[in-house]
């Protein structure tokens, strides 16, 4: 883990820490079965203990840690079963938000989609993996605010927490980037089409991908993997 990091005061401190956390995590820096020591991350962050343990409980929430009483909190081991779970309950969510995105969507929403693919795009030449995967849940979470439905968003985020570390390894062997830009730009067209069901189709057909990816993943990281 990085050394240290400097907090933004505009931001809760345990929020903070959680996001911070959750990117090592899923970038695997911190990897599947790590001791999280409240002590270091304290140190790390320049904090007390209590934000810390918010992060914590936060992270619990998500399935990315477990708490152990006696023995401390350790990063979880990503369970397939858990990422199949996630997945469904994230289609059945974001097909029911893009197709009312694509009853309401204004051309300053296609605007803004446009440049995020734009620049996902320039993440991939450059081989950016982390900010190829932040601009992917920006263009997600840009459809959410299209039907201004926060709440949405802040659901699949929570429930995605364990798919998002399967999209990390696959972006390389099993889903490159310029694949899931190009499913990027078919939703894309069917939003500035305004055809709820093209939309619906294309987003299913995106988020069917990590079906594919989990079983090679797992096979050629089997230590990072529960035996569900």
């Amino acid at each position: 883990m990085p050394e240290s990091y400097e907090l933004n005061g505009n931001l809760p401190v345990n929020q903070q820490i959680y996001r911070t956390l959750r990117q090592d995590i899923v970038a695997c820096i911190i990897p599947p079965g790590a001791f999280l020591s409240e002590k270091d991350i304290s140190a790390r962050f320049n904090v007390s203990r209590q934000p810390v343990r918010e992060a914590f409980i936060k992270l619990a929430e998500a399935g990315l840690v477990q708490v152990l009483p006696q023995r401390g909190t350790f990063v979880m081991k990503i369970s397939a079963k858990r990422v199949a779970d996630g997945r469904f309950i994230r289609e059945a969510l974001e097909t029911a938000v893009v197709r009312r995105a694509a009853s309401v969507v204004t051309d300053r929403d296609l605007a803004l989609l446009a440049h995020n693919l734009q620049r996902q795009e320039l993440a991939a030449k450059s081989q950016q993996a982390q900010e190829f995967l932040q601009l992917d849940d920006e263009f997600h979470r840009l459809i959410a605010e299209i039907i201004d439905c926060r709440l949405a968003w802040e659901t699949i985020e929570n429930i995605k927490a364990t798919m998002d570390r399967v999209r990390f390894f696959s972006l390389s062997k099993v889903s490159p980037p310029e694949n899931l830009i190009a499913q990027h730009y078919t939703i894309f067209a069917a939003l500035k089409a305004r055809d709820p069901d093209a939309a619906e189709q294309a987003l299913r057909a995106h988020l069917q991908e990590m079906i594919f990816s989990i079983t090679p993943i797992a096979q050629q990281n089997s230590e990072w993997f529960e035996n569900d």
